[in-house]
């Protein structure tokens, strides 16, 4: 089944498996999980974990004096890895032309890497469009469906032949025989052109293993809870948190997080509720909301005062998200990138619903998608256009809270 791209609207499929689903080239069944060498549940994306150092790290740099600035990104592009992570999907900037005007898409890709697998054996369980708009003043974060129904081309750096995949696996097939992660993020970001019509300018790439020191150089975030969250991932125990997932009993007791309270989370609390959505009403798009809830806190703790006015803590921090991501700011220093997004606040970053955050499922060969409905085919339109602030004034339930 072939789907259509946004330039000619049809009814396009995106899905979620029951369980992040695990990829290994070759279909899912309705559980979610891959018929091939590893079966097994794998863990929740926490795409929390990246916009921290692609776009408040940055944020809280360009707040600081002019001196500090130059000293700190000098510290701060010599610890990042930059790597040209989009190949062919980069656009082509014109001699003389500032490849900072205009519009910027920014691919956010977080990776869920097992202690045995590499990067490229892994999937894109995160994939978020930092949109950035044409002033450089207002910015939204959009969560592209993991499991959209895509036409992968083939991608001759893997050897990957093309075909119908989930949007995940794009990064997969792209990753395999020796491309790493570059092949992977560049097919991936040539499929989202070719479904969406979304031009990517730059990307980041993180693995969760090294967020939650992020969290912890912050010294927690401040939360409150839109819905009563019981953890299905740990438990506490001796007054400790332990992982008791695949546990047919677990001990210790339950870790709840009730509706209307307000609470200072440590790294693990705060990782812990954006991940949850067994129990939640809306399941997953529940989960995506909980995680934008956490990227706003996460900037107002890195955007504070108490952090950009304590030298110790504003390197641990720095320092943090230095070692847990890669980036490719298609040949931009990284200083000019930062002060370019320098006029963007907290209160301008839009946290964008696919779907409105409701279910629109259906079933395609035996295989459960999630599709997207036709409100949500102009939004995407809308952020090709540098419209969604039009989109979102005329859509209120497409805007997170």
């Amino acid at each position: 089944m072939r789907t259509g791209s946004l330039a000619t609207p049809r009814r396009s499929a995106a899905g979620a498996w029951a369980d992040g689903g695990t990829v290994y080239g070759s279909a899912t069944d309705d559980t979610g999980t891959r018929k091939g060498k590893r079966k097994g549940r794998r863990r929740d994306p926490w795409w929390a974990r990246l916009l921290v150092i692609f776009g408040a790290v940055l944020m809280l740099l360009s707040g600081v004096t002019v001196i500090s600035e130059k000293l700190l990104i000098s510290r701060y592009e010599k610890s990042v890895p930059q790597q040209n992570l989009l190949g062919a999907a980069a656009p082509k900037v014109a001699p003389g032309k500032n490849p900072l005007d205009g519009p910027l898409n920014v691919l956010l890709v977080g990776l869920d890497a097992r202690p045995d697998e590499t990067e490229a054996m892994s999937r894109a369980d995160t994939i978020i469009i930092l949109h950035i708009s044409a002033t450089h003043d207002h910015a939204y974060l959009v969560s592209v469906p993991r499991d959209l129904m895509v036409q992968v081309k083939p991608f001759a750096k893997s050897k990957y032949k093309g075909g119908t995949a989930k949007m995940t696996e794009s990064y997969f097939y792209g990753a395999q025989n020796g491309a790493g992660v570059a092949g992977g993020m560049e097919l991936l970001a040539l499929t989202i052109r070719d479904k969406l019509g979304i031009t990517i300018n730059d990307a980041a790439l993180i693995n969760f293993q090294s967020f939650t020191s992020v969290i912890e150089a912050l010294g927690g975030v401040d939360m409150c809870f839109d819905e009563n969250v019981t953890s299905k991932h740990l438990r506490m125990l001796n007054g400790k948190p332990i992982n008791v997932e695949n546990m047919d009993n677990p001990p210790g007791t339950l870790i709840t997080y009730p509706k209307g309270k307000c609470q200072h989370l440590a790294a693990w609390q705060a990782l812990d509720y954006s991940r949850q959505r067994y129990g939640l009403e809306n399941g997953d798009y529940d989960r995506q909301r909980h995680q934008q809830q956490l990227i706003r806190a996460i900037v107002k703790a890195a955007t504070s005062g108490g952090i950009i006015s304590n030298p110790g803590k504003l390197d641990r921090v720095i320092r943090a998200a230095g070692s847990a991501f890669v980036i490719d700011t298609n040949g931009v220093p990284l200083a000019d990138f930062a002060f370019a997004l320098k006029g963007i606040d907290v209160n301008h970053m839009a946290m964008v619903r696919t779907n409105a955050g409701k279910f629109d499922t259906q079933n395609v060969g035996g295989v459960s998608y999630e599709t997207l409905n036709q409100d949500s085919v102009t939004m995407f339109q809308a952020l090709v256009a540098d419209q969604l602030d039009g989109f979102l004034s005329t859509h209120p339930t497409f805007v997170g809270a």
